[in-house]
């Protein structure tokens, strides 16, 4: 399956808009990971757990928005896009 960012690739001709795919997911860190990432945050530096998380993240709903894709009949995903947001409990 073609994926890509922009509307116009070279050689490649869109015949057929099939309507937008998705690929959402909704993640969580378990207690012992936010404890573990929130000393990080103390001292500084990466957080390898989240890191880890997103780029997890990512692949699975890359891979969800190619299999809706098919389901639908496409064969091409044109301007994709990712949006990353976070859910507080307040």
């Amino acid at each position: 399956m073609l994926v890509v960012t922009t509307e116009k690739n070279e050689g490649y001709k869109i015949v057929e808009v099939k309507g937008p795919v998705l690929g959402l997911i909704v993640r969580s860190r378990g207690i012992g990971g936010d404890i573990m990432a929130g000393l990080k945050s103390l001292v500084g530096g990466e957080s390898k757990q989240y890191t880890v998380m997103l780029e997890d993240s990512r692949k699975e709903a890359l891979d969800r928005m190619i299999k809706n894709a098919y389901q639908i009949g496409a064969n091409a995903i044109v301007m994709r896009r990712y949006d990353f947001g976070k859910i507080d409990k307040k």
